[in-house]
């Protein structure tokens, strides 16, 4: 490994640091970046450090999701940490997430992300997928996100245990030769087969912290969402839903813009019909990640991962199909 391929850090003033990126943490957003750096400092509070710009990248403010480049400085002011304050995921966690893996090599690791638990940590939440398995896996200090999924979602979820990887499989999702496959129940008798759902998705925010993507044909990304009907029940249909993009709250948003909110949805769903479907156990978004391939970079691998439904949704269908329901 060449003096390039390390981090270096620089003392400045006042005890503040300049940390310079090497080529082997490109394609790495700051947030992760910084909480495998800051060991013990947790996460809510490096988000703070971002937002108000005591930590600054290239001389200027960083947003949480911003992927890094070789060569970038990162200034960080003193950070002092209370014994108190360092904390460690708890092992029930733990144990969920080492339970949870259904692919591991050398390169990668899938698991089956158990619903009710966010992919990384932040605004209330101190410890997701990321920062437990980061504790399962201590011989891996690489091992990042490729892609995330609602924490009211189950099923394939993606890491990389090799940082330099990561920048590769970021082009590849970008460019739509992941195939990415969710079962979804959605209100209302689905009319007809295939759809195609092409709607641009603009971020806004409700409030200080909610965010949601609507349809904006001006301001909004393009997006896709290819949607086949599995199986009618009742005023209500299961789907799959084939993303050809990777916006977020993406599926849901489309669903609910074509008039079919997904079950147990919250944020974009119908409230009358998810308190009717109390009666058949679903307590949670109906929303389930079933499949995942794709061509690793370089070599051409084929991965294929295939989950099927999570116990809890499977038995929601099982009661509504149930005579006399």
């Amino acid at each position: 490994m060449t003096n390039q391929d390390r981090d270096t850090t620089e003392s400045s003033s006042g005890g503040v640091s300049l940390l310079n990126v090497s080529g082997d943490y490109a394609g790495q957003r700051i947030d992760n970046y910084l909480s495998a750096r800051l060991k013990g400092v947790p996460k809510s509070r490096i988000y703070r450090l971002l937002r108000t710009g005591e930590i600054r990248v290239n001389k200027g403010r960083a947003k949480p999701d911003r992927r890094l480049e070789a060569g970038d400085v990162i200034r960080l002011p003193p950070i002092r940490v209370a014994e108190s304050e360092v904390r460690r995921p708890p092992a029930s966690l733990l144990k969920r997430l080492e339970d949870a893996i259904v692919y591991e090599d050398d390169q990668l690791m899938v698991i089956d992300k158990p619903a009710g638990i966010a992919v990384h940590s932040g605004t209330g939440i101190d410890f997701g997928v990321i920062e437990g398995l980061q504790v399962c896996r201590p011989d891996v200090p690489g091992l990042s996100l490729v892609h995330r999924l609602d924490r009211e979602t189950s099923g394939c979820l993606l890491l990389c245990k090799d940082r330099r990887l990561l920048p590769e499989l970021n082009r590849v999702l970008a460019s739509g030769a992941f195939d990415k496959r969710y079962l979804a129940l959605v209100c209302g008798e689905w009319d007809g087969g295939r759809r195609s759902v092409r709607a641009p998705l603009a971020l806004k925010r409700a409030g200080d912290q909610e965010r949601r993507n609507e349809v904006n044909l001006d301001e909004g990304k393009s997006s896709e969402t290819v949607f086949l009907p599995r199986e009618r029940l009742n005023g209500f249909t299961l789907l799959e839903a084939r993303l050809h993009s990777g916006r977020m709250h993406q599926i849901r948003a489309h669903a609910a813009h074509i008039g079919h909110p997904l079950a147990g949805d919250d944020k974009y769903g119908d409230r009358v019909r998810n308190r009717a479907l109390k009666r058949f156990g679903l307590k949670r978004l109906f929303l389930h990640a079933y499949h995942l391939s794709f061509a690793m970079p370089g070599s051409g691998k084929p991965i294929r991962v295939e989950i099927p439904l999570a116990e809890d949704l499977q038995s929601v269908l099982e009661r509504m199909k149930a005579p006399g329901r």
